[in-house]
């Protein structure tokens, strides 16, 4: 048996060093994987997902964004380029969080950390909230990042026996325009923030009685004006008093699900909010199935109420389990860091899971409808009544100062072009029912100061 003063000894240094170098270079072949040519099945879904990335730097198919495919290469977990180019990533991010929910930064910061990490297209998915997604979308235009508007709701899965209820988190991915019949929607959520604040109070006066003084103030506090707290903002606050010595210890000894200070809030069904993401215009993913108890009988049920992915990939790769029921379920394989900004305390980087160019193209085929025939639906509503109520539902998520055209009767054309051009190719944007719309648009007026003004379409 060789003791550590061994180590010593040159042919046990030498071990040791060509050990490390092996384990070094496993790790290497591990982050990278092999490189290798684009299949045409890589080749044809990559030339589309950067199609639409970059809808709104260009309308020509053969510009300079998927000129030069032959450059670029695939490794075990996504889509490179070649070594000429830096070996940038094409980079979707489907799952972070910011200050508006328990995340760290701000929603301007998330965006240029996302920069930062060669994110090309990041999903804001605040809990229960669409609220920073504004700041995200103008912080985005200054990096050339692509925002989708997304939300993760808290929700509960409650079957007939009472012992397998559990919570489950949904994802829902929406077009630059928002949500169709947004106040339903805003309702749910509304509806759920409340229950937050309930359950966060609660969580607080059942540490109380296990001996645990944290104050109701200092929890608000973490979480900021306006912010429902959620566990995270417990955790936090039970760090920073001292009572445990991280995050991961909070909820590992309290704040488990079922855990001594566990609570529950006013979460709708698991179905109920898959049917209203896809009632309005959204895209419905099953987040971390990883961490339910019963994950079969809730994608089951999911995937009946319309379910349309799940997460199955993670920074550390595909989980080989949960790709299984993605496959059994026939649902979209997807995935997302989770980030939070917690500076590396036990969570992925942001922009660090890499889904295949294939998964991203299906993710799109799948998704890019939905959002089409919601776009057309809003602007519908805007056509039929030129309102500013109508108009605003257009520019929910862009601040109107940021359009060219200060005057309302420019508005109309101003979003339609920055709605459109980012979102939809000219193919789908020069079909019959939005050249229906267009139409309708030419000959409607808008009030200014009691005068009705035609609205520019052209």
């Amino acid at each position: 048996m060789v003791g550590l003063g061994d180590n010593n000894n040159p042919s046990c240094q030498n071990n040791i060093s060509s050990k490390a170098k092996d384990k070094k270079k496993n790790k290497k072949k591990k982050r990278g994987g092999s490189k290798r040519k684009m299949t045409a099945e890589q080749t044809s879904a990559f030339k589309s997902v950067t199609e639409w990335v970059y809808l709104d730097r260009h309308q020509n198919p053969n510009s300079s964004s998927t000129a030069g495919l032959s450059s670029w290469v695939v490794d075990d977990f996504g889509v490179q380029k070649s070594l000429g180019r830096g070996m940038e990533k094409m980079v979707f991010e489907l799952h972070s969080h910011s200050k508006h929910s328990d995340g760290f930064l701000s929603p301007s910061k998330l965006v240029e950390r996302a920069h930062g990490n060669g994110v090309k297209v990041l999903a804001l998915t605040d809990h229960d909230t669409m609220s920073g997604i504004t700041e995200a979308v103008e912080a985005a235009r200054r990096f050339g990042i692509k925002i989708i508007p997304g939300v993760e709701i808290s929700t509960i899965f409650s079957p007939r026996n009472p012992e397998m209820e559990e919570p489950v988190h949904i994802l829902a991915y929406y077009s630059g325009c928002g949500p169709m019949r947004y106040e339903e929607l805003d309702k749910l959520l509304a509806n759920i923030r409340e229950g937050r604040y309930v359950r966060a109070k609660d969580i607080v006066l059942k540490l109380n009685k296990l001996k645990l003084p944290l104050k109701w103030e200092h929890v608000t506090k973490i979480a900021g004006k306006g912010v429902a707290p959620g566990r995270l903002h417990v955790a936090r606050a039970m760090v920073e008093a001292g009572y445990v010595e991280n995050l991961k210890q909070a909820f590992a000894r309290y704040l488990y699900d079922g855990g001594p200070a566990y609570s529950t809030g006013s979460e709708p069904l698991a179905e109920e909010a898959v049917q209203l993401i896809c009632e309005t215009g959204g895209l419905a993913v099953l987040a971390h199935p990883w961490a339910l108890k019963n994950p079969i009988p809730i994608i089951r049920r999911l995937k009946d109420a319309g379910l349309h992915g799940m997460e199955v990939y993670r920074s550390n790769g595909r989980r080989a389990a949960y790709n299984d029921l993605a496959d059994t379920y026939n649902l979209l394989k997807l995935g997302g860091s989770d980030y939070h900004g917690r500076d590396g305390h036990g969570e992925s980087e942001l922009g660090s899971v890499n889904l295949p160019v294939v998964v991203l193209h299906d993710f799109l085929k799948v998704a890019r409808p939905i959002w089409c025939s919601a776009i057309k639906d809003i602007l519908e509503g805007y056509a039929k009544e030129p309102s500013d109520t109508n108009l605003a539902k257009i520019a929910r998520f862009t601040r109107m100062g940021s359009f060219k055209g200060s005057s309302p009767s420019s508005c109309g054309k101003d979003l339609i072009d920055r709605c459109l051009a980012s979102w939809l190719t000219a193919e789908e944007r020069q079909n019959d029912e939005f050249e229906a719309i267009r139409l309708k648009l030419s000959h409607a007026t808008i009030n200014l100061s009691g005068v009705q003004v035609p609205i520019e379409t052209k």
